[in-house]
């Protein structure tokens, strides 16, 4: 299925932040830009590297008006004693989503039915709850955050100016691109 421009579908989860179990819905993901993080298992090798490397990164997300919601199928309560654990994941803000159930990764067909993992997947969510774009890697693969940083980039900006497309590598402030017949051929 293709998600671009998918709105995503009502959910509520438990979810692990900086110390106390809330709950998260769709809901909680409108009005501003949302990161959704899919990783296959706490206590593991790549995935404390990519939530780190998420934390590291956070500041500049929250600045860019969006938030991320990391997500596996382990319980909340696994959240929190690896957060204890591990001091990496001890350093985390945002809230850890706890699809013990496969609900969310199920909507986002992720899941790993045989082994009952989330692949490494990012989605990105638009105010509206639509998704402007998605990854989708194998569980080996670990994911940049600077890229999803400015994928996120590249999505508000061409929400913001729909007339101007990103072309590779774009970063803030870079030339963008205005479609037209006369350039069709000359780039």
């Amino acid at each position: 299925m293709n998600y671009i421009n998918h709105e995503i579908d009502d959910f509520t989860l438990p979810a692990y932040q900086d110390g106390e179990i809330n709950q998260v819905s769709k809901k909680d993901l409108l009005g501003h830009w949302s990161i959704i993080f899919f990783y296959p298992e706490d206590f593991t090798f790549v995935c404390p590297t990519e939530l780190e490397a998420l934390q590291d990164n956070y500041d500049q997300f929250k600045n860019e008006g969006a938030e991320i919601y990391s997500c596996s199928e382990d319980t909340e309560y696994v959240h929190q004693a690896w957060a204890k654990a591990s001091e990496k994941i001890g350093k985390i803000k945002y809230p850890m989503l706890a699809d013990r159930a496969g609900k969310l990764a199920r909507q986002f067909d992720v899941l790993d039915e045989p082994s009952g993992d989330a692949f490494r997947a990012v989605f990105i969510i638009d105010p509206d709850g639509k998704v402007q774009s998605y990854t989708i890697n194998n569980m080996s693969i670990g994911r940049s955050a600077d890229e999803i940083l400015r994928t996120l980039q590249a999505a508000k900006f061409v929400r913001e100016h729909g007339d101007q497309v990103c072309p590779a590598n774009w970063k803030p402030g870079e030339e963008t691109i205005k479609p037209s017949l006369n350039l069709v051929g000359k780039l």
